[in-house]
């Protein structure tokens, strides 16, 4: 994004970033919400962290597959109902199971809100060289079983939104290229601030 121009959001929107533990979800999600908290015009937005609801209102949930399900959908909701009301919602969640991403994406349609998947398909090797929670080494050690793709499925969007591979480029990079799908899409609109501010210039 040039200096010259800030974004404005005409709509709220989930961006549900799927990939392996270690993908570089999270940091791609910082970085879009960091580009859009310093060049909005007042735009609101969230990132909806899975290890922190987890941690919270899905303490209950364990590891099996309708659990990762139930967790999926609770996360879902949560996004659906922040995006209903004009905030940017960022969602770094594993969901391994194209069914919960597909059931995810129906609640928002039938809700007449949008909903973007963006697959980072950062390569299995190197989420586990990162290994950024440990949770590599430790299931290669036998101290943890049931890890995403490598003994516990992960199903890989056929369809996504946006892919992006985080080998490649750096994380603003990406977050520009998501930024660039929701402008695509109508959900942002660029503003030219060297434009006279009665009559803004809109791409």
């Amino acid at each position: 994004m040039t200096a010259d121009r800030s974004l404005r959001l005409t709509r709220g929107a989930t961006v549900w970033l799927t990939g392996l533990s270690g993908a570089g979800k999270s940091t791609v999600a910082g970085a879009v919400a960091t580009l859009v908290a310093g060049e909005s015009t007042g735009a609101e937005v969230e990132v909806l962290d899975g290890d922190e609801i987890r941690r919270t209102i899905s303490s209950d949930l364990g590891f099996s597959r309708e659990d990762r399900d139930k967790q999926g959908q609770r996360v879902g909701f949560i996004a659906e109902l922040l995006t209903r009301h004009r905030v940017l919602t960022l969602v770094p969640v594993i969901a391994p199971y194209s069914e919960t991403r597909a059931a995810v994406r129906a609640h928002h349609a039938e809700r007449g809100s949008a909903f973007f998947e963006v697959y980072v398909s950062t390569p299995l090797q190197e989420c586990a060289r990162r290994d950024p929670k440990g949770l590599y080494a430790r299931a290669a050690a036998g101290e943890v079983k049931g890890l995403t793709g490598v003994d516990d499925v992960y199903e890989d969007p056929e369809t996504p939104d946006l892919r992006i591979d985080t080998t490649e480029g750096s994380p603003e990079t990406a977050a520009d290229r998501i930024l660039e799908m929701l402008h695509e899409a109508g959900v942002v609109e660029y503003v030219d601030d060297t434009a006279n501010s009665e009559n803004p210039v809109v791409s």
